[in-house]
């Protein structure tokens, strides 16, 4: 193996868990307690079209999560803006744990393989992950609102393939996703290991199931 491919929502930033799951629980925390259906409405029109709303290349992590969470609130409480800074504000700490807690790992991960990022995102992961201090680890970030296209399409997976100068099948798609992670790597060649916080994992034919990239050197021998 040559390589090893992460997803960066719910792989990098969290062990298993997306955006929409971590975030409800903190608005509510925050005293914003919508219907799930409304606010997973609102989340995903804030997610979908950030990238169409805004300005994103250059901006930082803690900016292109405030720019998410206030189009959020737009739609779902316009008048209670102030909840921008403390929602944003835990979210992004809460990535930053999980960064400082996953650097060990990936930088002995990154003394044995080549490692990339493959990732629907804005357009601006790759200077986020350098802001971050994580950069450094991986050769390729494959973000699809570079690219144009998006997980599952073969093509974002055969991009950083090539990137890593390695085969599909010398690559490990390390991701929380079984549609967009496990099937998009499956259908060109990759192996798979899928990051489950459930009890029973779905088999999805990943040939690992670990709870967190901390799990991966171990669970690879």
């Amino acid at each position: 193996m040559k390589s090893l491919l992460f997803d960066y929502g719910g792989t990098l930033d969290a062990d298993g868990t997306t955006w929409l799951e971590r975030f409800q629980p903190i608005y509510k925390e925050a005293g914003l307690d919508v219907p799930q259906e409304r606010f997973e409405r609102a989340f995903y029109d804030a997610d979908d079209n950030l990238h169409l709303r805004h300005a994103l290349t250059g901006l930082d992590l803690d900016k292109t999560v405030r720019l998410q969470v206030a189009d959020v609130l737009e739609i779902l409480a316009p008048e209670r803006r102030d909840l921008v800074d403390p929602v944003a504000g835990r979210f992004v700490a809460d990535c930053r744990a999980q960064f400082k807690r996953l650097t060990p790992a990936l930088e002995r991960l990154a003394a044995r393989y080549r490692l990339g990022v493959v990732s629907n995102f804005y357009g601006n992961l790759e200077g986020i992950l350098a802001a971050e201090g994580l950069a450094r680890h991986f050769t390729v970030v494959a973000d699809s609102g570079v690219l144009g296209v998006i997980k599952p399409e073969p093509a974002i997976f055969l991009h950083a393939a090539k990137a890593v100068s390695a085969s599909p099948a010398e690559c490990v798609m390390v991701g929380d996703s079984i549609k967009r992670d496990m099937a998009g790597a499956a259908g060109v060649g990759m192996k798979r290991a899928l990051i489950s916080v459930a009890e029973r994992a779905p088999d999805a034919g990943q040939d690992w199931t670990i709870r967190s990239v901390m799990d991966l050197e171990a669970a690879l021998g």
